[in-house]
């Protein structure tokens, strides 16, 4: 059975609404929220990540394995605290971040699970660009490119780091290189590049390394690039609650619509446009799903559905 494997940090998100008071305390983390949509989904996962021996870390632990993910590999610290971030909601229910963190200076002790061929490995976020990290990242892309696995990145790339962007350029070109499957929000192109057109970023930054891409507009439009298909998705509209998990659902629909459609990696470069299509569909229903509560990933009751 082909499984999803992701990589990324967990952490305890306190929401706050536009009164600035607190609403809500949700685990999460940009590859983690999709982990527990996809499990809640039935897909089989496995999630490689790290947290603190602290009362925030059990919070995180006890929500994995209730939700159906797994802890085997989630590096447990005895130094350091888990971290927190706070989310604060603006009229459009778009979320302004501030992070507390403090790791130890040993990162990521894990054994790695075991990659398959045609197995799906997510990674994105600035933990998949963190120079402390990067050793371990890299090892990991490695086994899965050996495996014969299919590579999904996403970016993730905040305003906090348009600062770093040209120093991290090296590493964000190499993740690129390694994926099969490259999809970034407008927002993270513009903060790496200054762009938000589609058709330029993938002609002048993301085609020549990867010939897959899906780009995120959010309320707009999902583009889709390939090497045989060229689309453009309207976003239906909703009544929206939260957006702090729409990029990282529409990522664990888009891997939830490949193992639907039984698209393998090698599948990739001819698939063809109605394949896309439903792909793309489950996409953006997982991503409409998240963004009417303040879950982080979909609900049980549209899991439920699905099956």
């Amino acid at each position: 059975m082909r499984k999803v494997i992701g990589i990324g940090e967990t952490i305890l998100d306190i929401l706050f609404g536009q009164d600035g008071q607190p609403t809500a305390a949700v685990p999460g983390g940009s590859v983690f929220n999709g982990m527990v949509s996809l499990a809640r989904a039935g897909v089989q996962v496995c999630f490689i990540s790290e947290t603190g021996n602290d009362q925030v870390g059990r919070i995180i632990l006890d929500y994995m394995q209730s939700s159906g993910v797994g802890t085997d590999h989630v590096n447990v610290f005895p130094d350091g605290k888990s971290p927190v971030s706070l989310a604060f909601l603006d009229e459009k229910s778009d979320a302004h971040y501030i992070f507390y963190k403090d790791y130890p200076k040993q990162r990521l002790d894990v054994q790695w699970p075991r990659i398959e061929a045609d197995d799906l490995v997510i990674l994105g976020s600035y933990y998949a660009l963190n120079p402390v990290l990067r050793d371990k990242v890299t090892e990991l892309l490695t086994l899965a490119r050996e495996a014969g696995a299919l590579i999904y990145y996403d970016p993730n790339f905040r305003p906090t780091h348009r600062q770093e962007a040209i120093k991290l350029a090296a590493t964000i070109i190499e993740n690129l290189e390694y994926a099969d499957i490259v999809r970034g929000s407008a927002d993270d192109f513009e903060s790496m590049y200054g762009l938000r057109d589609a058709d330029r970023i993938y002609r002048d930054k993301v085609k020549f390394y990867c010939p897959t891409f899906l780009c995120t507009a959010g309320a707009e439009r999902v583009s889709l690039r390939t090497a045989c298909v060229s689309r453009d998705y309207e976003v239906a509209p909703i009544r929206t609650v939260s957006t702090v998990g729409a990029g990282d659902n529409f990522n664990a629909g888009i891997l939830y619509g490949l193992l639907r459609e039984r698209v393998r990696r090698d599948d990739l470069a001819t698939l063809e446009a109605p394949v896309w299509d439903r792909i793309v569909a489950h996409g953006m229903a997982f991503a409409a799903d998240v963004c009417c509560s303040l879950s982080n990933s979909i609900s049980p009751e549209f899991a439920a559905s699905l099956r």
